[in-house]
């Protein structure tokens, strides 16, 4: 059956003036209007689109080849373009904008803010909606990660303890304000690792390599930096945070746990203003 709010593979059915009408299965025959009907694609009788399925202004089912920002059980930040009696109007690129009642509003909202939402097909009118409520739908499974493994991060909000983020759309995590090297804000999505799974069922996330191995593999990434750039880089143990995560995208902290390493293994000189291959 196809699926309202999300990708489908659907196989042509016949051609209008108007655009192509797709089998929906129980759903039955599901236009796609011509002006979303691909130029690149076979669309003959028999061949198949993958189209993406909402509700038109009539809550009729309609298909496109557009592709939204979310789909249906997933989370994205996403711009308010309108607010109404009825709720907030959300931008997620399609030409009718998402709603977001107020009832699901965790904070006011205006026009032209951002918010982090949770994407469903709502039980009673099988629209697709949106919330900002987003604990119901988090942490509904065991947190089966290790320490040091790499995930894709949602940050949400910031707190007094640092940056609350969603963990590849399943679980809460915290990156801690002294894991922050970096500029962040509510909606950025970054790569982010496990840095320990408490007691207490919370976890905390760093931005950088963590565990066994990571500093070792920067320290290979700092000798092919500076092999690249002729045996010398203008960084050092006294150079300031930004710079060392514009270049390598770490902690000043662990960029000097890594140059010493390789200062110890006399692979490198450092100096107030650079850091130098000792063999250049």
């Amino acid at each position: 059956m196809a699926v309202i709010g999300r990708f489908n593979s659907l196989q042509v059915v016949k051609h209008t003036d108007f655009g192509l009408y797709l089998d929906g299965g129980d759903r039955g025959e599901i236009l796609l209007p011509k002006r979303y009907v691909p130029k690149n694609e076979p669309t003959e009788a028999g061949d198949w689109l993958n189209v993406f399925l909402y509700l038109d202004s009539e809550d009729r089912v309609i298909a496109t080849t557009l592709k939204p920002k979310v789909q249906v059980g997933g989370f994205a930040s996403l711009k308010v373009v309108e607010v109404n009696r009825v709720g907030l109007f959300l931008d997620w690129g399609l030409p009718k904008d998402l709603l977001l009642p107020h009832s699901e509003e965790k904070r006011p909202l205006q026009v032209g803010d951002y918010c982090v939402v949770y994407v469903y097909l709502d039980d009673r009118t099988r629209r697709i909606t949106a919330t900002a409520r987003l604990d119901r739908y988090l942490d509904n499974t065991p947190a089966n990660y290790r320490v040091g493994q790499a995930v894709d991060l949602l940050v949400v909000e910031r707190t007094d303890l640092g940056y609350k983020a969603i963990i590849d759309g399943k679980h809460w995590g915290l990156i801690h304000k002294n894991e922050i090297f970096k500029f962040l804000r509510n909606g950025m999505r970054e790569q982010g690792y496990i840095k320990e799974l408490r007691a207490d069922g919370k976890i905390s996330l760093s931005l950088q390599p963590v565990g066994a191995g990571a500093g070792d593999a920067l320290g290979e990434r700092v000798l092919a930096a500076l092999r690249e750039a002729g045996g010398m880089l203008a960084l050092s143990d006294k150079s300031p945070p930004e710079l060392i995560s514009r270049q390598f995208g770490v902690s000043k902290g662990n960029f000097k746990k890594a140059i010493g390493g390789l200062f110890k293994q006399g692979l490198i000189v450092i100096h107030d203003d650079r850091i130098e291959l000792t063999d250049r």
